[in-house]
C-alpha cells in the first residue's frame, strides 16, 4: 500500500517511529510532501534516509504571501533531484484566504511551469478555487493530482481531463457521503489514497494525530463506497501512484 500524500515533517511523532509503523500496517511507500522551501530541503533529506519515501517538493497557496514566494530558484533546484517525484502541494486556497488571491495565482502558475518544464507530476491543493484552479491547470500539459479531494462539484471535469483524485482521511467521515459518492464515480486507473498527515484523521482513530499507518483506514471505506474488494483496491491504487509519479 501506498500513502500518496503526507507531510512528515509536520507532526510530532519522529519519521522513523511513523515509517516503522506504516511498514507494520502494510504501507510500504509514502509521498512525503514538502511545503516551503525549508521544509522541502527537510523532506527531500528524509527520502534520501529511508527507502520507499519520496518527495513532493512546492510552495503551499497559504505561503504565497511569504518570502518563500520568491525562492523559485531553489525550489527549482531542489526538484532537479531523482528523489523528487513531483511539484507541490501548490495551488489556491480561497477558504482560508492567509495570502492574497493574486499572489496565489501567481505562485501556482509558476509551479505549473516548472512542472511543465521538468516534466514532473503536479500536486493540486484546491479549496473554495474551483472555478480558478480549473481555469489555471487549463493549458498544463502534465499529469494531475487533486489532492484531498473535497470539491465533489470538480470531479467531471477533472475526469474529463484525466486527473488522478486522491482521497483523504476526511473520506471516512459520517457527513461525507458526497465524498464517497464521488469516490465511486472515479475510474480505477484515477484513484488515489493518502493520509495528508498529521492531519485528517481517519475516523476510526479521529481526534488523533494523523500518520501514514492509516490510509488503510481511507483504502477500506473507498473500497465499500465502491463496491469492491479492498486487497484488489490496494493493488490497483499502487500502480496508479506508481504510474502518476513515475516510482520505480
Amino acid at each position: 500500500m501506498i500513502d500518496t500524500h503526507a507531510h512528515l515533517d509536520g507532526g510530532t511523532n519522529e519519521v522513523a517511529a511513523l515509517v516503522r509503523r506504516a511498514s507494520d500496517a502494510g504501507v510500504t511507500r509514502i509521498v512525503a510532501v514538502g511545503s516551503g522551501i525549508d521544509s522541502c530541503r527537510a523532506t527531500l533529506r528524509l527520502a534520501h534516509e529511508y527507502d520507499g519515501v519520496y518527495a513532493a517538493l512546492g510552495i503551499h497557496p497559504h505561503q504565497a504571501g511569504s518570502g518563500d514566494a520568491t525562492r523559485l530558484a531553489e525550489l527549482h533546484e531542489l526538484l532537479g533531484d531523482p528523489r523528487a517525484v513531483a511539484v507541490g502541494e501548490t495551488g489556491l486556497d480561497f477558504y482560508r484566504d492567509y495570502a492574497p488571491h493574486d499572489a496565489q495565482l501567481e505562485l501556482f502558475e509558476q509551479q505549473l511551469a516548472l512542472a511543465q518544464e521538468l516534466r514532473k507530476p503536479v500536486v493540486v491543493h484546491t479549496r473554495a478555487a474551483d472555478d480558478e484552479t480549473m481555469r489555471a491547470l487549463e493549458s498544463f500539459g502534465g499529469t494531475v493530482v487533486l489532492h484531498c479531494f473535497s470539491s465533489p462539484g470538480l470531479l467531471e471535469a477533472a475526469l474529463e481531463r484525466g486527473y488522478y483524485v486522491s482521497f483523504a482521511g476526511n473520506v471516512t467521515f459520517p457527513k461525507a457521503a458526497e465524498l464517497r459518492a464521488a469516490a465511486a464515480a472515479v475510474p480505477a486507473d484515477r484513484i488515489l489514497a493518502e493520509t495528508d498527515s498529521p492531519y485528517l484523521a481517519p475516523q476510526p482513530v479521529r481526534g488523533g494525530e494523523n500518520e501514514p499507518a492509516n490510509v488503510v483506514h481511507a483504502l477500506s471505506t473507498l473500497a465499500e463506497a465502491r463496491g469492491e474488494d479492498p486487497s484488489a483496491l490496494e493493488a490497483q491504487i499502487d500502480a496508479n501512484a506508481t504510474a502518476a509519479f513515475g516510482l520505480p
